[in-house]
This record gives structure tokens, sequence and C-alpha cells, in this order.
């Protein structure tokens, strides 16, 4: 077994889902990913969804999967701007979004969550879209903070049927990686 350390997010493939891909590996891997959210008492969806809306939410957009030797380890969803919804910003025309993000925690702080952003970061600007937006707990600081040093602002704030936190509605405009020529790349899944 290999320590953190010696884990290299570029020894990972990322794709999109597959027929043969198990949806109850990626629905472990979401709740193993959110354990630490759901310690902290936030109820995001992905800290106790079931295979069947993993199914769904997969079906919202493209999904998809970081595997290392044959098991999944990452995976995030892509909502062009046609399917982002739910918010005043979300559901601008211009806005694409993402979404079931999750990295196993053996996998994380190693690079794996920032090759799996700059592939729908890539996806949005590849289809036109604005900005592409997330939402997140507002308490979840740590993800935040994040997500503001990758370039995301705070937009919105908004309470989800399913949370019992309200969540921040952050985005980033696609300017800066179309002018840089990121957005321009066939295929997405480097």
């Amino acid at each position: 077994m290999t320590t953190r350390a010696q884990r290299n997010p570029a020894d990972v493939e990322l794709r999109p889902v597959a027929e043969h891909d198990s949806v109850a590996e990626l629905t472990g891997l979401l709740h193993r990913a959110y354990a630490r959210l759901a310690d902290m008492g936030l109820r995001y969806k992905a800290t106790y969804q079931s295979e069947a809306v993993t199914r769904q939410r997969i079906a919202q957009g493209e999904c998809y999967v970081a595997v290392h030797a044959g098991a999944l380890v990452g995976t995030i969803v892509f909502k062009p701007k046609e399917r982002a919804a739910g918010s005043a910003w979300l559901d601008r025309p211009d806005i694409a979004m993402l979404a079931q993000f999750g990295v196993d925690p053996a996998w994380q702080a190693v690079g794996l969550g920032t090759r799996l952003m700059d592939l729908v970061e890539r996806r949005a600007a590849q289809t036109g879209a604005a900005e592409i937006a997330l939402d997140t707990a507002e308490p979840a600081t740590h993800l935040v903070q994040w997500y503001a040093r990758r370039g995301y602002r705070f937009i919105e704030h908004v309470t989800w049927q399913h949370a019992n936190y309200r969540s921040v509605i952050m985005s980033k405009p696609m300017a800066s990686l179309i002018a840089a020529g990121r957005g321009s790349s066939a295929g997405g899944a480097a």
C-alpha cells in the first residue's frame, strides 16, 4: 500500500463514467469523500445518497471518474449551461455548474481534486459557458477557501431542501481560461 506522499495524481486515469462502472462503488466513494463533512454535522446529499440518487445525479450532466489500479478514487459531474439550475445565478443561460465532486480521503491533498476541477473548467470553456458555478456549505470554510484560491468568488446564498446548512454559490469566469487557450483542447479527460 502506498502512502499519501507516494500517491501521484498523474498515475490516475480521468475518463467519462462507463456502463461497466459500479454505481455502488461510486456511491461508496462519495460517502467516504464526504465523511469529514458529515462529521462536521453537515448534511450534504453525497453523505447519505442511495445508489438510485447517484444514478440520477450522473444523468444530470457529464460524469467523470478518476481510476487508479481499477478502483474509483474520484468523481465530478459537469452540468452544461443548459442543465445548471436552482437559484437566480444558476438559472442564467450562460452559467455551467459542477456537482457531485468527491475524492477518496486517501487521495485528498495530492492534486487529484485539482485535476478534476481543471477538467470541468475546460469543459465549461469548451461549451461556451461564461462562468462555471458550484455550491458548498457555508460552514465548510476549508472548501470555500480552496475554491476561492482557484478563482471562484461568492455570488449568493441558497438553502437547499435536503441540507441542514446555508450554501454559498460560487462562480468563476471562463474568459481567462479561454484567453489562455486552456478551453480549446479536444476531449477534456486528459
